[in-house]
């Protein structure tokens, strides 16, 4: 690992030296405090370059977008695109970056509301970006395993991406509309993940965790998908299923725990509330 940068007060990078060209690959990350007035470029990369600001403000340039960087901004170097940036003179930043290559990049950085006309994100919790970064940074520690390194690396960038997400999450719904395979994809596990475990004690907000989205997020899409928020087909899945068992001979209250139930009267109340009937009416009027 290098520490050592003549234009910068502080400088430390990690090396892969074992990067993967399939989705994603991470080629170096590193993090600085380079002197008042630093400036890259103009000047093109043929890689992904993020650069997250932790400290102090500078300004970016990517093409005709152009941008003011403070605490907490996030600006992407695309392959190819034309690009400089520069440190304040009064109060320089203090960033951190890591460079990536793969098949699969662009869509990744798609996902999280980045593209080459915008791409520019502020998620304000930098405390929380800069211990990835670092993390991403320490797995390169020339070990006899390399491709672990890799591995390792790549992981802590997902996570990255990740916050990158819930930090801009009103650059979403427009990508929702782009890419109506991959949420489709989401909302059928999502389907599947409801009709299978309707009888636990489900969480929403741990089944978008689980996918990988906020709530709302969740939420949204698969109300456009379904027609119902996940909590509303979750209880329309368990009345349906609980219309199915009280046809047999089991108990209400053994008919309230199958679908999910502790409290059998609430599990009634429910019910009424969603047939016009309480359990036992349904269950003579079916009889009958």
């Amino acid at each position: 690992m290098l520490h050592l940068n003549p234009e910068h007060y502080d400088f430390m990078i990690g090396i892969n030296l074992t990067p993967d060209e399939q989705e994603l690959s991470v080629l170096f990350s590193g993090e600085g405090r380079p002197h008042p007035g630093h400036k890259i470029g103009p000047s093109v990369h043929d890689y992904y370059l993020i650069h997250t600001v932790l400290e102090g403000g500078g300004q970016f340039q990517s093409g005709t977008f152009s941008a003011r960087c403070r605490a907490g901004d996030t600006f992407v170097i695309f392959p190819g695109s034309l690009f400089s940036y520069q440190a304040d003179q009064d109060t320089p930043w203090h960033y951190a970056w890591v460079a990536l290559q793969g098949t699969g990049i662009h869509e990744l950085l798609a996902a999280v509301g980045i593209t080459r006309n915008q791409p520019f994100l502020h998620e304000g919790n930098a405390a929380e970006l800069h211990t990835l970064y670092t993390r991403i940074r320490l797995s390169f520690q020339q070990s006899a395993y390399p491709r672990l390194e890799s591995l390792e690396a790549s992981g802590w960038v997902r996570l990255l991406l990740h916050q990158f997400g819930r930090g801009n999450l009103n650059a979403l719904p427009e990508h929702l509309a782009a890419m109506p395979e991959i949420i489709d994809r989401q909302i059928d596990q999502a389907i599947r993940w409801i009709s299978l475990q309707f009888h636990q004690q489900i969480s929403i907000d741990h089944l978008a965790s689980s996918l990988g989205y906020h709530r709302v997020h969740l939420s949204k899409a698969f109300k456009q998908r379904t027609g119902l928020s996940p909590k509303q087909f979750l209880l329309k899945m368990r009345m349906d299923k609980a219309r199915e068992l009280l046809e047999g001979p089991l108990t209400i209250e053994q008919v309230a725990s199958s679908v999910g139930f502790n409290d059998a009267l609430y599990f009634s109340k429910q019910f009424r509330k969603a047939t016009g009937m309480p359990p036992s009416e349904y269950r003579s009027g079916f009889r009958n």
